[in-house]
């Protein structure tokens, strides 16, 4: 009996993990790369992955800490059209019904050579 007892506890604690990790959430940026070096002239294309998570409602997309629009779909693409010369930030974060950042995020740093 004693042994089926730590059985279970050790099934339930193990089977909870997972559980507790997607409550938080998670981004995920495919393209473009972190260091990436981009010709001026080019359609940057944001390719991204997001759960959300218990608390998450959407997500914003935020370029050099400005927010640029909302991003309704959890997986997909977005163009960004061309960045002027320069380093930029690239952030995607989740945020609640209020618009609120609540943790999860990912971002980017590239460099657009003239």
């Amino acid at each position: 009996m004693r042994k089926f007892q730590a059985l279970a506890a050790s099934l339930a604690f193990t089977c909870s993990i997972p559980l507790a990790l997607a409550a938080e959430g998670t981004v995920a940026i495919s393209s473009p790369a972190e260091g990436a070096k981009i010709s001026p002239k080019t359609n940057v294309e944001l390719v991204y992955d997001i759960s959300l998570g218990d608390k998450g409602d959407h997500t914003h997309l935020y370029i050099d800490e400005k927010e640029i629009l909302t991003l309704r779909n959890l997986k997909g693409s977005q163009s960004l059209g061309t960045l002027a010369a320069g380093k930029h930030e690239i952030c995607v974060k989740v945020v609640n019904k209020a618009h609120t950042p609540i943790g999860p995020q990912k971002c980017v740093n590239v460099n657009v050579e003239a």
